[in-house]
């Protein structure tokens, strides 16, 4: 079983930065196996992908609403995922989630409870 456990959502203004960290742990968990991404969901509005990472870090895919604006990285060592988000916007108001899979599988078999991130115009 892995558990993720999301932090660092607030509120900022339009135009600011937050950084969002997903800390990882369990007894089988290996960083370098899990793929791990970040989604989102605002009020109202259905779950949409935001960026993901794989184990090593080597590879990053991120959604073109936050390309150029978001950063994805990880530190294995930490057992920890970060979010840079710079650049906010109002529309990035939403409740955040870190997610993980083997990289075996596509489905994402992990989640964490969320954190919240609201920009303010």
């Amino acid at each position: 079983q892995v558990q993720l456990v999301e932090s660092g959502g607030g509120l900022v203004q339009a135009g600011g930065s937050l950084r969002l960290s997903c800390a990882a742990s369990g007894r089988t968990f290996s960083s370098y196996s899990y793929v791990t991404g970040w989604f989102r969901q605002a009020p109202g509005k259905e779950r949409e992908f935001v960026a993901r990472i794989t184990g090593s870090g080597g590879s990053t895919y991120y959604a073109d609403s936050v390309k150029g604006r978001f950063t994805i990285s990880r530190d294995n060592a930490k057992n920890t995922v970060y979010l840079q988000m710079n650049s906010l916007k109002p529309e990035d108001t939403a409740a955040y989630y870190c997610a993980a899979r083997h990289y075996l599988v596509t489905d994402w078999s992990y989640w964490g409870q969320g954190t919240q991130v609201t920009v303010s115009s």
